[in-house]
């Protein structure tokens, strides 16, 4: 299996607002950077758009190392809470709704294809592939203003 590393961020000006995704793909020495947004979103719509697009660009099953700053994303992974949630019905809980089925939905059928290593990393704390995944995802939402 290739190992691949993937960075992402999403930022969103406004809760909801203009959001922007940015991603950073590597594999060996080479690097690929996507990005891209929409006018009326939230960063968690944003954090979790940025992960399923980048898993998207991979075409066969890969041993994948993903790091983000956004705790939403890697508790609802790595602790199984989007499985839990799925299995509930797109249910927290007896009384509340889990937010975003849409997108967990696309990006669980996405991990069961990798080999998933999920590292949660400090957001705007001098990580610098984080900091170029902010800068990217800043962008993309400016285009969306």
């Amino acid at each position: 299996m290739k190992q691949i590393e993937i960075y992402t961020d999403g930022a969103c000006q406004g809760n909801p607002g203009a959001g922007g995704w940015g991603a950073v793909l590597r594999y060996k020495d080479t690097e690929k950077e996507i990005s891209g947004g929409e006018s009326n979103t939230t960063n968690n719509r944003m954090e979790l758009s940025a992960v399923i697009e980048a898993l998207a660009m991979l075409k066969e099953p890969c041993d994948v190392t993903l790091y983000s700053d956004s705790q939403y994303v890697c508790n609802g992974i790595k602790l199984g809470w989007a499985k839990k949630w799925q299995s509930n019905g797109w249910m927290r809980n007896k009384k509340e709704k889990a937010l975003n089925p849409d997108l967990w939905e696309r990006l669980l059928s996405l991990c069961e294809k990798h080999k998933m290593n999920i590292i949660w990393v400090k957001g705007h704390a001098g990580h610098p592939e984080n900091e170029r995944c902010d800068r990217l995802a800043v962008a993309a939402a400016e285009k969306y203003k």
